[in-house]
């Protein structure tokens, strides 16, 4: 692998693009460290907390993990790049079903570029809600974490916090479009996918300080942790590049006394074709049901308070009835990009 690197960064073109990527990675963990206006630090150590795990804990380190790693700090870019990756969802769920946006994709990298600003569009009010879902998590947590946010604040101007409120929920949407920015720029000049490396990047930055945990706790456990990682990753690249090749024979073709053509190759399917997508799929979904709850743990409604509770419960990503709903969802979201995909 050592021998792979030293190879790339020889090559000038290879060379720019790993650095701007790493130079991309940089900007974005540094933005990570940045908090949001009216933050209670002191308060988002204790909800991050692994003593303190709760179920409410529980849906903001999933939440975590799309941010890159940005929510436990709860900076600008808190919401990271998942109103983007549920605005796509979106729009592919409906490409099929609406003529429109199918002819669109089928004009080529024109209609492409006309999607993906449709794209561009919807994450803006997406991130506008998923940031008020949030914001109320982190504003009911005990203690709170956002004591200066009341979304009801948002359509009362008169409200005290009508200026704090509106000024955390513009710098989390903004923050949003600023990650999908880093993320187009390594898509663009970098390498790889620019919204997968940021998620990426997210989860790598946290991977020394666990490692440093387990190696405190307990050095078999540890090192039981690199052998798993270790097969884990063997396993998923293996798969990752496995292939069906269909078999293809072409037909000869005569042109007066000469035979033109013939001899056979194959077309090569990706054994998995539908990649991290309906993993990312079937989260977003099952994320939802929670987040919408949270926002009603603290109704004077009885009913209400007491069905929000059950609910954040039920989806807690710990339990078993999350466990099952999530391998059966990822089942079918597998069935329906993998025809997508061998459709065109």
């Amino acid at each position: 692998m050592l021998e792979a690197i030293q190879n790339a960064m020889r090559l000038p073109d290879l060379r720019r693009k790993i650095l701007f990527t790493l130079f991309i990675l940089v900007i974005y963990r540094v933005a990570a460290h940045i908090p949001v206006p009216g933050v209670d630090l002191n308060a988002l150590a204790q909800v991050f907390n692994p003593q303190n795990a709760t179920a409410t804990s529980s849906l903001l380190s999933v939440l975590d993990i799309f941010s890159g790693g940005a929510l436990s700090t709860f900076s600008v870019v808190a919401m990271g790049v998942y109103p983007y990756i549920t605005a796509s969802i979106i729009v592919q769920l409906l490409t099929p079903i609406i003529p429109q946006l199918e002819a669109l994709q089928k004009e080529g990298e024109q209609g492409r570029r006309r999607l993906n600003q449709y794209t561009h569009w919807l994450t803006i009010p997406l991130a506008l809600l998923q940031g008020i879902g949030q914001a109320s998590i982190m504003a009911n947590t005990q203690p709170p974490v956002l004591p200066g946010f009341n979304a009801l604040a948002l359509i009362n101007p008169t409200s005290p916090q009508f200026i704090s409120t509106w000024s955390i929920m513009v710098t989390l949407t903004a923050g949003t479009m600023f990650a999908l920015w880093l993320g187009e720029l390594i898509s663009e000049q970098g390498i790889g996918s620019g919204v997968s490396i940021i998620i990426f990047g997210g989860i790598v930055a946290a991977i020394p300080t666990r490692i440093f945990q387990l190696a405190t706790t307990s050095g078999t456990t540890l090192l039981i942790f690199l052998i798993i990682t270790l097969i884990t990753v063997v396993g998923i690249v293996y798969l990752q590049e496995g292939q069906r090749r269909i078999p293809v024979q072409y037909g000869k073709r005569v042109r007066g006394m000469r035979v033109y053509g013939g001899g056979s190759t194959y077309i090569p399917l990706r054994v998995n074709s539908a990649g991290m997508i309906p993993l990312i799929f079937a989260v977003s979904i099952l994320i939802f049901p929670a987040l919408i709850a949270s926002w009603f743990q603290n109704s004077n409604v009885e009913w209400v308070r007491n069905l929000a509770i059950s609910i954040v419960n039920l989806f807690n990503t710990t339990g078993w009835f999350y466990a099952a709903t999530y391998f059966v969802m990822v089942i079918l979201f597998t069935f329906f990009y993998t025809f997508i995909v061998f459709q065109q």
